[in-house]
């Protein structure tokens, strides 16, 4: 999409090099519906494969099952292993896939309105190719935009999976939520859930750009060897970008698990500093990166493949 860029993050997926050209003209799709059909098909696959990942971040980061845990295993921070074999002993197999509905709500219309919003704002600007500043801002906007549309769903996503909450549907979910909580339930821990994703894109960017300069030119002229130099680096900035907004994605799971007892951003860190120290900020890290990179993986061949044949490219 950027084409100056080579690259660039919506969030859930990773589009690098290779974009669709949303201004071809020798077909009839409208560019902001390829943008959508193409980002949405990519998000929903690799959201289903490695939901588990997701969910398992969610639980490491809930206190309260962390509480549980001590209890069982007289530990304070169980591991990853810990949770899954918890996850499938109580709730089976099945039980890995817990808030797949919410996520796939979330993830579909997401990563649609993000590059909808993204060619939105390019024409607005007038400008063909952007420059790495120009692309980290609107990058920013338009996940922005996004970001502040999906978020009840995002709130409970995050329920779903964290096991507290017993909810049937999504649409029963929406009305208990607005009924005991209000307006300001549908929206807990939009400050940090900005804070987290918004910054991903320029910080993707960022990290992308940097580890594409050290790689050989010839590499990346090469056919042979530039999918694989430019996916690697997708790769390596998406971890990069995982772990730096880590602790943001920390203080938004306790708001929106908890919006009584953490109403701000500034409770929930100061909960987190005096019972974890500052590690606390990064619980959940490891299958974070891993969901990333591994759903950078997965975007990218269900993306590529789609474009193809449906005629995008």
């Amino acid at each position: 999409m950027l084409q100056s860029s080579g690259a660039f993050s919506n969030g859930w997926a990773i589009d690098t090099t290779a974009p669709v050209d949303l201004n071809n003209s020798n077909d009839n799709y409208h560019p902001v519906f390829k943008a959508f059909l193409a980002g949405s098909f990519s998000g929903t696959f690799s959201t289903i494969l490695f939901q588990p990942l997701d969910l398992v971040k969610t639980r490491l980061q809930n206190s309260s099952q962390n509480v549980v845990a001590a209890t069982v295993n007289s530990r304070i921070q169980p591991g990853m292993i810990t949770i899954f074999a918890n996850i499938v002993r109580q709730e089976h197999i099945v039980g890995l896939w817990r808030g797949m509905v919410p996520s796939v709500a979330r993830c579909v219309p997401g990563v649609g309105l993000y590059f909808s919003s993204l060619h939105w704002l390019k024409s607005k600007l007038g400008k063909e190719n952007l420059g790495p500043m120009e692309a980290v801002s609107l990058g920013v906007i338009a996940r922005t935009m996004s970001g502040v549309a999906l978020i009840p769903i995002t709130v409970i996503k995050t329920r779903y999976e964290s096991g507290v909450y017993k909810y049937n549907s999504l649409s029963g979910a929406l009305r208990d939520i607005y009924r005991a909580e209000g307006v300001r339930g549908l929206v807990c821990g939009l400050g940090p859930t900005l804070a987290r994703d918004a910054p991903f894109s320029g910080l993707y960017l960022m990290f992308y750009t940097q580890t594409k300069q050290a790689i050989p030119k010839e590499w990346l002229q090469s056919s042979s060897t530039a999918s694989v130099v430019h996916f690697s680096c997708g790769v390596l900035a998406g971890i990069a970008a995982s772990l730096a907004t880590n602790p943001a994605d920390v203080l938004k799971t306790h708001m929106q698990l908890y919006p009584d007892k953490f109403p701000n951003a500034f409770s929930a860190a100061m909960y987190i500093q005096q019972t974890y120290g500052v590690q606390g900020y990064f619980k959940g890290a490891v299958p974070r990166m891993l969901r990333r990179t591994l759903m950078a993986a997965m975007a990218w061949t269900v993306f590529e493949q789609i474009t193809r044949s449906i005629g995008l490219k």
